[in-house]
């Protein structure tokens, strides 16, 4: 059976995310302690495989605002969801099959942003001061 028509396993599917994370400013590549692959800024969880059992095999794990993440799951269920477990983080889950690698751009991106006001200031990158205050207040 050829690459195309086999069904990825969720370790190959990273390796799409991996690719579009690594090349946003600051984003590392880690594993977690149960192996599986993950994103970082400055040591902080961006984006991940989903490993608890009550998510979908390849799903990825990404930061979301409260409002991003009701807007995705309103706007496309078929590719975000939440689990029991998932609901009480400020998380969205989204099933890399139905990602295109624009989806997935914006969605790293939004979850780097995230990240980086999570990230305490001296793990932080220097950056140039954006030209204009950060979308969400702290």
């Amino acid at each position: 059976m050829s690459p195309s028509r086999r069904q990825r396993r969720p370790a190959d599917a990273f390796d799409v995310v991996r690719t579009i994370g690594l090349a946003l400013e600051g984003v590392t590549a880690d594993t977690k302690y149960d192996g599986s692959p993950v994103l970082k800024i400055a040591g902080c969880f961006m984006a991940g495989l989903a490993t608890d059992p009550s998510a979908e095999p390849g799903t990825l794990v990404v930061r979301a605002g409260a409002e991003e993440r009701e807007w995705l799951l309103a706007d496309a269920p078929d590719i975000y969801y939440l689990t029991e477990y998932h609901r009480r983080y400020p998380v969205v889950l989204a099933r890399l099959s139905k990602l295109d690698q624009d989806a997935l751009k914006d969605l790293l991106s939004m979850s780097r942003r995230l990240t980086l006001m999570k990230a305490p200031r001296s793990r932080r990158r220097p950056t140039i001061a954006p030209a204009a205050p950060p979308c969400f207040g702290r």
